[in-house]
């Protein structure tokens, strides 16, 4: 009779913990997204969404993927965008059955109102941990990523 393989090795405490403190913290930053961004009458994944292609036009698929989001609720945030007049649909020369997604002078002008909110609320979170603090999370946080 063969012999039951063994369990796996417990990980590592410390890499447990800081798993479930992204997902706290990124549960908190959603819904502080969402606070911040009501007065707007938008939601915290608009605000990625508008975030994102403040850089340029790009298709859903894409934006989702260089997001880490799934591709669904980014393209039910571009709809609710498209409807509010904030982002637009080009055709996409390099791919005819993937438009182009792209802010609308509404979308640009939200994303003044955005940065003013953006810039007092990240300066009031900063100030509660030293930048050589957020650097190493940051070098942890890549690193865990880029070695998958």
């Amino acid at each position: 009779m063969p012999k039951p393989a063994s369990p796996p090795p417990e990980p590592p405490q410390a890499l447990t913990e800081l798993i479930d403190e992204v997902f706290r913290t990124n549960g908190m930053f959603l819904a502080e997204g969402d606070e911040l961004m009501s007065a707007l009458g938008l939601t915290g994944r608009s605000w990625q969404v508008l975030g994102f292609l403040a850089d340029g036009a790009v298709t859903a698929s894409e934006l989702a993927r260089r997001r880490g989001l799934r591709r669904q609720s980014v393209q039910e945030a571009v709809n609710k965008l498209i409807a509010s007049g904030h982002v637009s649909r080009r055709s996409n020369p390099a791919d005819k059955r993937a438009p182009l997604l792209e802010l609308t002078a509404r979308g640009r002008a939200t994303m003044v109102e955005i940065e003013a909110i953006r810039i007092e609320w990240t300066n009031r979170r900063a100030a509660a941990v030293p930048e050589e603090d957020l650097r190493a999370a940051i070098a942890v946080l890549r690193k865990l990523r880029e070695t998958r």
